[in-house]
């Protein structure tokens, strides 16, 4: 039986906000995502679903509980190994897709490759592909300012997807984009997944979106529910 990608237990999270007391994030998350298997996470505005996914993807530390990736478990790892798991493992995308300005379409996709180890020639070929599977394979030689707010999003999605991570995680993706172009690229992430069998966890605002995914899952009160 294969393990899950993800599996959260027990995380807890408060912060400090110059107020006395704490602020209590998460409250006690308990997650589970299986191989293959895109959810979505919705959730109002500061309710903790960024620190969460910060969490998941080993960006940040829980105050208690257990993180395991890919079976592996990475609570209490040191900077160096969660380093390891984050570049192998994870992808991430955000609402703003903070793509090098200086460099190409094309070469923002290479070049986590080829931090990871992989040679420029196969580099440029998977960057080449899955920017044909966007649908954006003639914007290879653009630089960001050249493209639209649709077409940076698809290249921030490539680009995550560039080093073949098996977990996906994704905060807003589609959130700082028109209604119309928000559904093709959402559309055309989910191809993009659902195409390489990874696993995903998506948050987002909008419930339409959400329930195109496996499952969807509402962070409350610092509870998922």
């Amino acid at each position: 039986m294969n393990d899950p990608v993800l599996h959260l237990s027990g995380i807890t999270k408060a912060y400090k906000r110059g107020l006395p007391g704490e602020v209590n994030v998460l409250r006690g998350i308990d997650l589970q995502i299986e191989p293959g298997e895109v959810v979505a996470l919705v959730a109002p505005s500061g309710a903790g679903k960024s620190t969460l996914l910060h969490i998941a993807g080993l960006l940040d530390t829980a105050d208690a509980g257990k993180v395991s990736i890919c079976g592996q478990d990475m609570t209490g790892k040191g900077d160096r190994s969660r380093t390891g798991v984050r570049r192998r493992d994870v992808g991430f995308i955000y609402q703003f897709h903070h793509l090098l300005p200086e460099f190409s379409a094309l070469e923002n996709i290479t070049l986590p490759q080829l931090a990871n180890g992989v040679s420029a020639k196969d580099a440029d070929a998977r960057a080449q592909d899955l920017l044909a599977r966007v649908g954006i394979a003639d914007r290879a030689s653009h630089r960001p300012a050249a493209l639209s707010g649709g077409e940076q999003q698809r290249v921030a999605f490539c680009r995550a997807l560039a080093n073949e991570p098996r977990l996906l995680l994704a905060d807003e993706p589609t959130g700082n984009l028109d209604p119309g172009t928000s559904d093709q690229v959402f559309g055309a992430l989910m191809e993009l997944v659902a195409g390489t069998g990874r696993s995903a966890l998506i948050a987002t605002h909008n419930m339409e979106l959400a329930s195109r995914m496996d499952r969807v899952l509402r962070l409350e009160n610092g509870l998922l529910v």
